[in-house]
This record gives C-alpha cells, sequence and structure tokens, in this order.
C-alpha cells in the first residue's frame, strides 16, 4: 500500500510517525532533540494553538521564517487544523511578503523578529504604511523567535510571542484537535507555494496531502532515503527543495531533520561530522564549496551517504569529485518546477556521471513527460522543443488565477513548463534552454519581467529590461538594461542599493546600464537575446 493512500495527510502521517518510530529522532535543532512520538505531541498541540488563531478548513495561513523545528511544529499545526500552509520566502522585502500575504488572504503569519538583523514584522508593517495598503485577513502574527518570558502578556508590538500563541490553544479540547486531524482528507489543499512569473506577478501553485504524498514517497524511494539516515536540510524551507524534498520525505521514511538556517560551509562541516549527517543535499555551489573548503580534510565528513542536486548546472568534474574525495555512495540530479510539486523527471543512483550532469534524468513513475514542436506534436528523441508533463504530480491550478492556469496547462492536461530540451532514447531529459527568460542565481529562479515591473516603480526609470548574464560564483546574476524618465539622473549605484530594499537579494541587478534606448524589433518587443551579445562585465 502507497503512503498516500494509508496515511491520507500529511498530519495524519506525522501522528503515525509516532508508532512506526517510536525510537527515532525527528527533528535535532541545535540542543533540541525531538522524538517521533515528541513531534506528534508538539504537532497536536500547534493544531490546537491554530484553531484557537480561528485557521479553519481551507484557510490559508503563512509562515515567513528561517529553517527550524518550530517552524515545522508551526506548518504541522497549520495542516493539523486543516489550513492551506503558505510558505513565504526569507528573503523577501516587506512589499513582497505584504502582496503574498494579501493575495492568498492568509489569516495567520508565523514569523520571527530577528533573522540575519531584520524585524520581519516590523519590515511588514513599514511595506504597508508605505504603500496605504491593509492586510484586513491578517488576524495574527506569531512570532516563533520570541518564546515570551509572560505568556500572559499582552504584545506590545501587535505580535504574539510562540509561548502565549500555543497556550491560548489549551482552550481547545484535544479530543475536537484529533477530530479535525481525521477530517483531512487527500484532495484536501495542503499548501499555496508563490513562484514568480513571467506576467511579472507571484503566481500561488496549489497541491494538496495527496500529491505531495505520492510525489515524496516516489522521491524518497528514488533517492534511497531511509529510516535512520541523519539529514541536513540546508535548503530552505520556503522551497519545496527544503519542505517537501526535506522535512517532508525524512518523515515518510524515518529519517531524522538537522536544520540550517543559513549556509555557512564551516558550519555544514561541523554539523556532518557532530550529527554524523549521511543525507546532505543542495544546490551544485553548495557541494563545491564544501569540495574546496580548504579545512574540509579536519572533519571527519564519512558518514555522508548521499546527495540531491540541481537546480542549475551541474559539471561533470562536481560529480566524479563527489564520488571520488569524499564518501558519497549516492548523487541524484533532477528536474522539477513549484506546478509540478517540484518534481517531474529524476536520475537513478547507478547512473554514469555523464548521465547525472548532462541529464536530468527520466520522468517519475505513472507520469508522462514529452517534447514537442510549437503545434504539440511530440518530437523523437535528439529533437529540441518544449518540456511538457501530465500526470498526478501537476497542480490543480493557480490560487485564484484561473486565466493563468489556462495558459499554463492546455486542454488535454499537459503542463507547459516553458523550458526547452531535448529526449534521449532512453527517455532522459536534457534541459538545453528556456522560452521563458528566466535565469537562476545560485540556485534561485529570478524572472525578469517581475524584476523589471519592480524596477519602473524607481522615479526616475521610464523602462527596463532584465537579462541574466555569466557570473563565476552564481552561476549567472541579472543586468538592468535601464532608460531614463525624461529629466531624471539615474545612477547605476543608486538604483542597486534602491533595488536591495525593494526586492529579494538574488532578484536584485548586480549591473544596472543606463541606455538612451533599447533594441527591439517591428512590434516594439525588446530583443533580449542582443541585450545578452552586447553585455561586458565593467572593467
Amino acid at each position: 500500500m502507497r503512503i498516500d493512500e494509508e496515511y491520507v495527510s500529511v498530519p495524519r502521517l506525522v501522528r503515525a510517525g509516532a508508532e512506526r518510530f517510536p525510537d527515532l529522532e525527528a527533528i535535532v535543532d541545535g540542543d533540541r532533540r525531538i522524538t517521533y512520538p515528541a513531534l506528534a505531541d508538539l504537532a497536536l498541540r500547534a493544531t490546537r494553538a491554530a484553531m484557537a488563531a480561528g485557521v479553519g478548513p481551507g484557510d490559508r495561513a503563512a509562515i515567513w521564517a528561517p529553517n527550524g523545528a518550530d517552524w515545522i511544529v508551526a506548518a504541522l499545526g497549520i495542516l493539523g487544523a486543516g489550513g492551506v500552509l503558505v510558505p513565504c520566502n526569507t528573503r523577501f522585502k516587506g512589499p513582497e511578503a505584504a502582496f503574498v500575504l494579501g493575495r492568498s488572504g492568509a489569516r495567520l503569519l508565523c514569523t520571527v523578529t530577528d533573522f540575519l538583523g531584520t524585524d520581519y514584522p516590523a519590515m511588514l508593517r513599514a511595506a504597508l504604511a508605505a504603500s496605504g495598503d491593509a492586510l484586513p485577513d491578517l488576524g495574527t502574527i506569531v512570532a516563533l523567535d520570541r518564546p515570551g518570558p509572560d505568556a500572559g502578556a499582552a504584545p506590545a508590538d501587535g505580535v504574539t510571542d510562540w509561548a502565549a500563541f500555543l497556550a491560548a490553544g489549551e482552550a481547545v479540547p484535544e479530543a475536537e484537535a484529533l477530530a479535525r486531524i481525521a477530517a483531512v482528507r487527500g484532495d484536501d489543499l495542503a499548501d499555496i507555494m508563490f513562484t514568480s512569473g513571467t506576467t511579472g506577478r507571484p503566481k500561488g501553485a496549489m497541491a494538496t496531502h495527496a500529491q505531495n504524498l505520492r510525489v515524496y514517497e516516489v522521491w524518497s524511494e528514488v533517492v534511497g532515503l531511509r529510516a535512520g539516515d541523519r539529514y541536513l536540510v540546508v535548503n530552505p524551507f520556503f522551497h519545496g527543495f527544503g519542505y517537501k524534498a526535506g522535512w517532508l520525505s525524512a518523515f515518510m521514511r524515518g529519517a531524522t531533520v538537522v536544520p540550517m538556517p543559513v549556509f555557512d560551509v564551516p558550519a555544514v562541516l561541523e554539523r556532518v561530522q557532530t550529527e554524523r549527517i549521511t543525507v546532505l543535499p543542495g544546490p551544485p555551489t553548495l557541494l563545491s564549496g564544501i569540495l574546496e573548503h580548504p579545512a574540509r580534510d579536519d572533519y571527519d565528513l564519512s558518514s555522508l551517504r548521499l546527495t540531491v542536486t540541481g537546480a542549475a548546472a551541474v559539471p561533470v568534474e562536481l560529480i566524479r569529485r563527489l564520488r571520488s574525495e569524499m564518501t558519497f555512495e549516492t548523487i541524484i540530479t533532477g528536474y522539477g518546477l513549484t506546478e509540478t510539486t517540484g518534481t517531474v523527471s529524476m536520475c537513478r543512483y547507478d547512473d554514469d556521471p555523464e548521465t547525472i550532469a548532462n541529464f536530468s534524468g527520466r520522468a517519475i513513475p505513472d507520469t508522462e513527460l514529452r517534447i514537442v514542436d510549437p503545434t504539440g506534436r511530440e518530437l523523437p528523441p535528439g529533437e529540441p522543443g518544449e518540456v511538457v508533463t501530465r500526470g498526478y504530480h501537476l497542480m490543480p491550478g493557480y490560487y485564484a488565477d484561473p486565466e493563468a492556469t489556462a495558459a499554463t496547462i492546455d486542454a488535454d492536461g499537459w503542463l507547459h513548463t516553458g523550458d526547452i530540451g531535448i529526449m534521449d532514447e532512453r527517455g532522459y531529459l536534457r534541459i538545453t534552454d528556456r522560452l521563458k527568460d528566466m535565469y537562476i542565481v545560485g540556485g534561485f529562479n529570478a524572472y525578469p519581467a517581475e524584476i523589471e515591473g519592480i524596477l519602473c516603480t524607481h522615479p526616475g526609470i521610464a523602462q527596463a529590461a532584465v537579462v541574466g548574464v555569466p557570473d563565476d560564483r552564481l552561476g549567472e546574476v541579472g543586468a538592468a538594461f535601464v532608460i531614463a524618465r525624461a529629466g531624471a539622473d539615474v545612477d547605476p549605484d543608486e538604483v542597486i542599493a534602491w533595488a536591495r530594499e525593494q526586492m529579494a537579494n538574488y532578484k536584485v541587478p548586480r549591473y544596472v546600464e543606463v541606455r538612451t534606448d533599447l533594441p527591439c524589433n517591428a512590434s516594439g518587443k525588446v530583443l533580449k537575446y542582443e541585450l545578452r551579445q552586447t553585455w561586458s562585465a565593467p572593467a
């Protein structure tokens, strides 16, 4: 019997984990060691708290915080109450978070008041004050990093301490919370993951409990995740790589989640050694950072067994070095989109280094994957075309956006990825280009239309075009070509500094060039390929 058939929902999976893995640790976060039975108890307590805060079936609730045990507990409480989880990128600035919270109609926000020197609620309040907007649906803001010396004290800034939030849940009987958990169905929405789009505004890709469980049962089986594994989750929980391929997959198999809020190579090396980490996925930049670190040999990394990488070009030499210089037995690459519950295709454990580096694997079981021409005709092996996919892994749609959904999933149920690829005779996929202008900055997708829209709110900019350009460290970064408004004097350094206050750091163009015009075709569309060809890094 499949996991999705047996446990139906994520909260029921976690409750079953108490019996399936009674002696195993579910989470190790600093000095906190949480067993599977203890996690089930914490999840129940968080469910009661979410219910007390007014989260009911179908209500949206957001988490805007770095990786940590309480992120997971808060998420399980939201899901247990029948709510829909809305993860927010920790790199968001206030306006970006406000948009996602408003678009989703989130009733509850779990966040932090001090992460890398940033007070997220204060940043949100400042953005709302500057824009004049409001979030009428948002009733409760909880600070996960403020335990609260006095759980009964009224919050001075409108932000509830985590301890007070949990204490309020004691008014909800356990039996009522257990009944709510039991009522969550497989076809109920579990989460809305907002992904930036080429239309310039983020869109919320929906996923159900059954989809998450089925896709990541397959994912965890293919990669070889198993009970007793020690899984260092550096990938952020707001992303499917850290959430679904991270802690959710670990809980399916009885692995221990060791969350890291920030990627820091020395800290990773120390954690691998002290916690005897066996599983360490991440983008190529993470893995190459470990390989190249001068103190690598000072640590005992012999426990490492499994890594999964992707989200950027993977050099063949990286795969070879991971196998020859370290103890990784399994190295797997894959391809996915938020709209496909994070997974489309995967390599397998016994693929050779050239296949792992150059291909994104074959379709996950019981799904379809094709390469098609502009008319939708399937192309033979070796011919490039658009990558399309169909199956149980596809989102039900974009939240409250039927037009965008119809533009992405055609009448026959095929999701059009916007990526160009080829397929070989084995059914293995190689991504060769993008129909969309999206580029990847250190593993994060950056969408020019969204960035251009923000840049054009600058008082001195009339028009902007953004392209991805090569970068030795991050793979690609943004270069912005802007036209100044009449009478305005635009300073590139000032624009970059301004952009850092308006958008997540990975979206901020690293280069800004002021032009009097932009190359366009007859219909007025900017010819971005010409911008890429003519661009050169400043000396």
